[in-house]
């Protein structure tokens, strides 16, 4: 995720955090949109994690007192939690009205509406496309990686926050969207239909070598199996390299699901809700075999620093890139009065060694340069994976 226009969270989630789950995976700057379940959803619904560097909290029952509150003298019961939220100090937690929280959990099942760009802040104020999916209108229309994104329906946006731009991408219940672009001193206009497409979180190919490359960019519904069975798949011996470079993150239940595919049972990470310390475990019966080696960067976050973190700390993978983001707080969604959605930090976790990823990330074994993919694969040469 990661994908493309759509952030981990839909628009409302942009009020609480400056966010882009997907926004080049848009993930230049910002928060992937995870959650726990709330306490009466427990047993039905996956917990999901989201990282942030801010320690700042949110009153849960000052949220809801406010909702209740405004709702009884007639005014937006949701404007008045975000209110609350707003003048917390947290910036990762969030309120988001009905519909908004249905999208988000749309998103997280793989989905979302738009026109298929990835795109990211670059100097100056520029907006530059990072990625353009496969068959999707912009795909279909020629835009390509590299082309600067100058304007949205006539609006010119180097000066707005990522959040608007993601915003004015979606477009809400519009269908149709005129993006100003330009390429090598040519500027244009295109218009595109927005349509639902999906995204495919995780992709695999093999190396010449033997070594087969695993590429996750969100934990969406599926992942975690399809990176347990693209493991199982690989040929005996061969070195698996997990490409984690630019992943917000998503539902911690598939995280936990991928890491379970290189650890035979153990410890995944820990957390604290409300004070209460809870933990996470591998599955039994992963592949503790093959060599593996982790890549990662500054757009690794949250789930995705859930899995980095427990195949570090449990000897089972080389990491190898950049410093991760360093999102590490819980959150926890609660229906207000209205049918909105707070979603509030409740807590934080930590990897099996104890380690705090909130507002550090975690820092690989090798550093790399400006080549880290074939750094990754030279390490996993060397640990007799193939390459």
């Amino acid at each position: 995720m990661p994908g493309p226009e759509f952030s981990s969270r839909p628009r409302g989630i942009c009020r609480g955090a400056a966010l882009t789950l997907l926004f080049t995976s848009v993930l230049a700057t910002a928060a992937a949109t995870d959650h726990l379940p709330r306490d009466d959803e427990e047993a039905a619904r996956p917990p999901s994690v989201r990282a942030a560097a801010a320690a700042a909290t949110v009153d849960g029952e000052a949220v809801t007192r406010a909702a209740t509150e405004a709702m009884a003298d007639g005014k937006s019961a949701t404007k008045a939690a975000e209110g609350v939220v707003s003048r917390s100090g947290d910036r990762w937690s969030a309120v988001y009205d009905k519909d908004e929280y249905e999208e988000f959990e749309q998103a997280l099942d793989g989905e979302y509406t738009g026109v298929g760009v990835s795109a990211r802040r670059a100097a100056e104020g520029r907006v530059e496309i990072t990625r353009v999916q496969p068959g999707g209108p912009a795909a279909k229309a020629g835009i390509r990686a590299g082309d600067r994104l100058r304007t949205i329906d006539g609006r010119r946006i180097e000066s707005s926050p990522v959040t608007e731009v993601v915003a004015l991408l979606r477009g809400g219940d519009r269908t149709r969207v005129v993006l100003g672009l330009e390429r090598d001193g040519r500027i244009w206009a295109e218009a595109l239909r927005r349509t639902t497409l999906t995204i495919e979180p995780v992709t695999v190919h093999r190396l010449d070598g033997g070594a087969v490359v695993i590429k996750v960019d969100s934990f969406t519904k599926g992942s975690g199996t399809r990176v347990r069975d693209a493991v199982r798949d690989a040929p005996e011996g061969a070195g698996v390299l997990l490409d984690l470079r630019g992943n917000a993150g998503g539902l911690v239940t598939e995280a936990v699901t991928a890491a379970s595919a290189f650890l035979d049972g153990g410890l995944v990470a820990t957390y604290d809700m409300r004070g209460e310390q809870r933990a996470l475990y591998a599955a039994p019966g992963g592949d503790t075999d093959r060599p593996v080696v982790a890549l990662v960067d500054g757009g690794t976050m949250s789930a995705a620093e859930l899995v980095t973190g427990a195949l570090q700390d449990r000897g089972r993978a080389i990491t190898v890139g950049s410093r991760t983001f360093g999102k590490g707080s819980v959150q926890m969604p609660s229906r207000l009065p209205d049918g909105s959605v707070a979603e509030l930090t409740v807590g934080h976790y930590r990897t099996p060694a104890g380690h705090d990823v909130d507002g550090t990330g975690i820092t690989p074994d090798l550093a790399a340069g400006e080549q880290p993919e074939e750094q990754a694969q030279t390490v996993l040469s060397g640990l007799g994976g193939g390459s």
